[in-house]
C-alpha cells in the first residue's frame, strides 16, 4: 500500500476552509462570523497558517488587513483546492435522481447556458426535483487552462476545436451567419470580400489563442478584418450592431431569436464556414461517477428538445 506523503498526513485539512474565509473577507472577524467560529478559534487557525507558509498571510494595513503577495497567489488555488474537495465528498456510490440534492457545475458561453442549460434544467426538473444546476460563464483563460478549470467543476458547453484529450458527448450542430443592421445600406444579402475587409467588426472571446472557427477562416482567406470592439458574450452583440455598420459572427439559431429585436438582419457569408459542433466536455476523473453519467444523459435528452425545437 502506498503511503501518504508525512507533510500531508499532517495537515488538518480544516485550515483550508479557514484559509478561504481569512483570504475571502481579509478579517479575522469577519471570517469567524462566517463560518460560525469564535475569534480566538480563528485566530489560532491564523496563527498556525502564518507557520506553515512562514508568512503572514493577512498584513495589518492602517484600520485593515491586506494580503500579502504571498496570499494573493494562494487565494486561487484556495478556491479551486475547496471545490475539488467538497467533489470528492459528494461523490455516492449510488446515484438516485429522485431523492438527490447534488449540484452540477457548468461552464459554457451566454448563448450556450441559455439555449442548452435552459433545456437541461427542464429535463433534470422532472427527473430529480433536488438537482440543482450551476452555469457560468467561461473566458479565453478558462478555456487555455482546461486542464485545471475541469478539474474544478462538473463540465463545459464548448464546441469541438478548442480543447482535446478530454472526453466528450456532442450535443448540437450550427452554422456560423453574419449579424448586421437592418439599415446597413452597405451590405446586401451577401457580404462581399471588400465588406469583410472594410467594415469593422464586433468579435467574441478574441484573443491571441481563442477565437471563433469562421474568424480563423477570414485570415485564411487573406481578410484582415477591422475588430473595433470584443465582448466576451454573444447575448450582448445584438447592441454593438443595431445602429452601426458594424458586423457580427453568431450562430444560425441565435441570429433568429436576436431578429426578435429588430433593427437587425441575417446575411450569408461569402465563404462555407466550419459547422459549430457544439460539446460537452469534461475530466476523465468524472466518466465513472454515477451522477456523472446521469448528467451527461440529461444533456443528451436535452440536446434532443433543441435539435427539435
Amino acid at each position: 500500500m502506498n503511503r501518504v506523503p508525512a507533510g500531508l498526513a499532517r495537515l488538518d485539512l480544516n485550515l483550508l476552509v479557514s484559509l478561504d474565509a481569512l483570504l475571502t473577507e481579509r478579517s479575522v472577524t469577519r471570517a469567524a462570523g462566517k463560518l460560525g467560529l469564535s475569534q480566538p478559534a480563528l485566530s489560532a487557525s491564523l496563527a498556525r497558517l502564518r507557520l506553515h507558509f512562514a508568512d503572514e498571510i493577512l498584513a495589518r494595513d492602517g484600520n485593515s488587513y491586506r494580503l500579502t503577495p504571498l496570499a494573493v497567489r494562494l487565494a486561487e488555488q484556495t478556491s479551486s483546492a475547496l471545490d475539488a474537495a467538497r467533489k470528492v465528498f459528494a461523490n455516492e456510490a449510488l446515484f438516485d435522481p429522485r431523492t438527490s440534492t447534488r449540484e452540477f457545475s457548468i461552464y459554457g458561453s451566454d448563448f450556450g447556458i441559455a439555449d442548452v442549460g435552459s433545456a437541461v434544467t427542464a429535463v433534470a426538473a422532472d427527473q430529480a426535483p433536488g438537482v440543482r444546476f450551476r452555469f457560468m460563464h467561461h473566458t479565453p483563460a478558462i478555456v487555455d487552462d482546461a486542464q485545471v478549470s475541469l478539474r474544478t467543476v462538473d463540465g463545459m458547453l464548448l464546441p469541438r476545436g478548442f480543447i482535446t484529450g478530454f472526453p466528450f458527448v456532442d450535443i448540437y450542430q450550427d452554422e456560423w451567419v453574419c449579424l448586421v443592421a437592418a439599415e446597413n445600406e452597405q451590405v446586401g444579402d451577401v457580404l462581399t470580400p471588400q465588406n469583410l475587409a472594410e467594415l469593422p467588426w464586433v468579435y467574441t472571446y478574441h484573443s491571441r489563442s481563442v477565437s471563433l472557427a469562421a474568424a480563423r477562416q477570414l485570415q485564411e482567406l487573406g481578410i484582415e478584418p477591422i475588430v473595433d470592439c470584443v465582448v466576451e458574450g454573444f447575448l450582448t452583440l445584438p447592441f454593438f450592431i443595431a445602429g452601426t455598420n458594424r458586423l457580427g459572427l453568431v450562430q444560425s439559431r441565435m441570429a433568429d431569436r436576436m431578429l426578435a429585436m429588430g433593427d437587425l438582419r441575417i446575411v450569408a457569408l461569402p465563404f462555407d464556414p466550419p459547422t459549430i459542433d457544439g460539446a460537452l466536455w469534461w475530466h476523465p476523473m468524472h466518466s465513472e461517477d454515477p451522477g456523472h453519467q446521469w448528467m451527461r444523459d440529461v444533456f443528451l435528452a436535452a440536446s434532443r428538445l433543441v435539435t427539435a425545437g
